[in-house]
């Protein structure tokens, strides 16, 4: 499918191309459509894509220990991209990307978008800014893994859902959470009950709605809001003024 340069993407990163920069992609960028659960690389193959998730869809990189637990280490949504963004050649991968939320994408051939960046300044220096917030965006989210209760890490992880859908109501369950969190679904359920108590949100069947967004900021962790600034002063161009109501870039740590 051809890609009209002209027209937006739904991903903020491509939108914020330079006319010469979108008509050097456009042509190569493959329109793709993901489903919920979906695997777009698994740990371990070589990844071939860099993945732009559109609009609403939303991809997890997911770690997968040997005893099947799992732990989420970024989330992707409009804002960015997957695959190869750090870096930068068809390396096996180091975590596996699950969607999220499912919908449409663009995909660009890794050897492809490093011929594009070796022919455009402007494109290399959009590419090595992001790159630098997924990376921060990956030391953030350790940092918060090791060292805020699960609660704050529960209420960090419910606000980047909230930013990239930029709805109240998010489509998850009670399953998909704890595997985020990297905790069981029976204590994950008792947190949801008293975070629900204290009026932060309201738990629905396969669903979660943030009741009082102001008062899950204050009570979530930092880093949310740390990575939020980092990205916007790092990609101020992507991030502009009418998109950071609805959109923390890259924040998932």
């Amino acid at each position: 499918m051809l890609i009209d340069s002209a027209a937006p993407t739904g991903n903020l990163l491509l939108d914020s191309l330079t006319s010469a920069d979108r008509a050097l992609m456009a042509p190569h960028l493959e329109a793709v459509s993901y489903a919920k659960a979906a695997t777009v690389f698994e740990t371990g193959h070589e990844v071939t894509h860099v993945t732009f998730p559109c609009d609403h869809a939303i991809i997890a990189l997911v770690i997968i220990t040997r005893d099947g637990r799992t732990a989420e280490t970024a989330t992707i949504g409009h804002e960015g991209a997957v695959g190869g963004i750090v870096s930068q050649g068809r390396v096996p991968a180091s975590a596996t990307a699950m969607v999220q939320v499912g919908g449409p994408m663009l995909r660009l051939d890794i050897g492809r978008l490093q011929e594009l960046v070796a022919q455009s300044a402007t494109l290399r220096d959009l590419f090595a800014r992001y790159a630098d917030c997924f990376l921060v965006q990956l030391l953030q989210t350790a940092a918060c893994n090791a060292l805020h209760p699960i609660e704050q890490r529960c209420l960090r992880w419910l606000l980047t859902l909230q930013d990239r859908l930029q709805d109240d109501t998010l489509p998850i369950t009670h399953e998909v959470l704890a595997a985020m969190l990297g905790v069981q679904r029976t204590y994950l359920t008792r947190i949801l009950r008293t975070l629900q108590d204290q009026g932060l949100i309201r738990v629905g069947r396969g669903r979660i709605t943030v009741v009082d967004r102001p008062a899950v900021a204050a009570a979530a962790c930092e880093c949310h809001a740390r990575v939020r600034l980092h990205c916007e002063t790092v990609l101020d161009t992507v991030y502009r003024p009418q998109d950071r109501a609805r959109i923390a870039p890259a924040a998932a740590g």
